[in-house]
């Protein structure tokens, strides 16, 4: 038809300006017909080629080890461990999970497409996803156990001298009270005890006077490898408390320099800082953020010293007969600066040597 239309015009003289124009639309139009019919014949390829073309890639894109690893977390990871990778939260690890009930395994990468969400291309991301997420895993694995101290005390301590450390001596200090514990690699309390201040936190209390109230308690506190202290956890932002962490923070300044005497010589610190948060974790002391007493498990742990069976823990007999009763009776006065300073000290020969 288009070639009969150019004949005509090219006759020209026989036709009228609007017969002309009728014809130049009709060639504007049969052009546009042809053209949207060449473009429909190009995306007529049959959709199952194109499957089998992305169905080919993805299974050559990757190695056999990594296709195993990603099957394995296809077919074996619940939905909350799939959410927990990027890419398969809400929607995604539902439908996959959906998929796999009603068709069983993964039998191949290409089978992921067949999933609702899943296209080619989100496909590839997920699987990268899943890789990245056990090279994280394995990475952890193989962390070097030497740098576990540097994490859980302050400052950063090589750690052959922390697991040279024969001794140490767990310190933890309140508002009126200064405790510790005395232990030694095996376990055993050799001396626990604990210090009442009652200048504390009443009036002005000057800088001179902490090195006057504390320097006493220091000359009683037995020699150590390494002098553990509880670091103050009290937030910055509460306002309120202010008086109470510029308090604690003077305190710990204070036995940092006394109990710290050979660092000017040698440069080596024996004074080391722990979180409270640390210590509760390691016995399940935590709520949330917060953390517990821990006078329920110190009475445990003295009862299990005196019962049949290795104890976790050791005491003297004039420790047990000391404390024994006083831990029992129910008083006002929990005693809680002692029995955290001795957890702090299991804490440290449990996780840090």
């Amino acid at each position: 038809m288009i070639r009969s239309v150019q004949i005509a015009l090219s006759a020209g003289r026989g036709l009228s300006w609007q017969t002309a124009a009728q014809a130049l639309r009709l060639v504007h139009c049969a052009r546009c017909l042809a053209k949207a019919q060449g473009s429909l014949e190009v995306r007529s390829t049959p959709a199952e080629h194109r499957t089998e073309d992305a169905r080919v890639g993805l299974n050559e894109a990757y190695t056999e080890g990594e296709r195993d690893a990603i099957l394995d977390t296809l077919n074996n990871a619940s939905e909350g461990e799939l959410s927990s990778i990027k890419l398969l939260r809400g929607k995604k690890s539902s439908s996959l999970v959906q998929y796999r009930k009603q068709h069983g395994p993964f039998l191949d990468l290409d089978s992921l497409v067949q999933v609702p969400y899943f296209q080619s291309k989100i496909a590839v991301k997920v699987f990268d996803s899943i890789l990245n997420a056990a090279s994280r895993e394995q990475r952890k694995e193989r962390k070097p156990e030497g740098r576990a101290p540097s994490r859980l005390v302050k400052p950063s301590i090589p750690a052959e001298r922390l697991e040279a450390a024969e001794s140490i001596v767990s310190i933890v200090f309140g508002t009126q009270k200064i405790a510790w514990a005395h232990m030694e690699r095996n376990m055993n309390v050799c001396d626990w005890q604990q210090e009442e201040f009652y200048r504390f936190m009443k009036g002005t209390y000057h800088g001179h006077v902490y090195l006057e109230d504390i320097s006493p308690v220091v000359s009683k506190i037995p020699r150590a490898d390494f002098y553990v202290l509880e670091k103050p956890g009290i937030p910055v932002q509460n306002s309120s408390l202010f008086p109470v962490t510029l308090h604690l923070h003077m305190v710990e300044a204070t036995l940092y320099a006394l109990l710290n005497m050979r660092y000017a010589a040698d440069g080596d610190h024996c004074v080391v800082s722990m979180a409270r948060t640390t210590v509760g974790k390691h016995f399940g002391l935590m709520v949330g953020e917060s953390r517990t007493s821990g006078v329920d498990t110190v009475k445990q742990l003295i009862n299990a010293s005196v019962s049949p069976g290795k104890p976790w823990v050791t005491f003297s007999q004039e420790l047990i007969l000391r404390y024994r009763h006083q831990f029992q009776t129910r008083s006002q006065k929990r005693n809680e600066e002692m029995c955290d300073a001795l957890l702090q000290a299991i804490t440290f020969y449990d996780l840090v040597t």
